[in-house]
């Protein structure tokens, strides 16, 4: 998954801010994770304001989500 459509799928996720949207905000952390590693993660979570909306912080490890 490219960075770009990731970022796309987790606006899409911010605009409904539930539970269930955090769970699959960090799926799709862990597979950036995975594939572009942590520096792209802790880049989404600052850029998106993620901490504000699902309180997910820079520095998480989100690789082992959905394994």
């Amino acid at each position: 998954m490219t960075l770009d459509r990731a970022r796309e799928l987790i606006r899409t996720q911010l605009q409904f801010g539930s539970g269930y949207n955090r769970n699959a905000v960090r799926l799709l952390l862990g597979e950036v994770q995975r594939e572009h590693g942590q520096a792209a993660v802790d880049g989404l979570i600052r850029e998106l304001d993620l901490e504000k909306a699902f309180g997910l912080v820079p520095g998480r490890d989100f690789s082992g989500v959905a394994r």
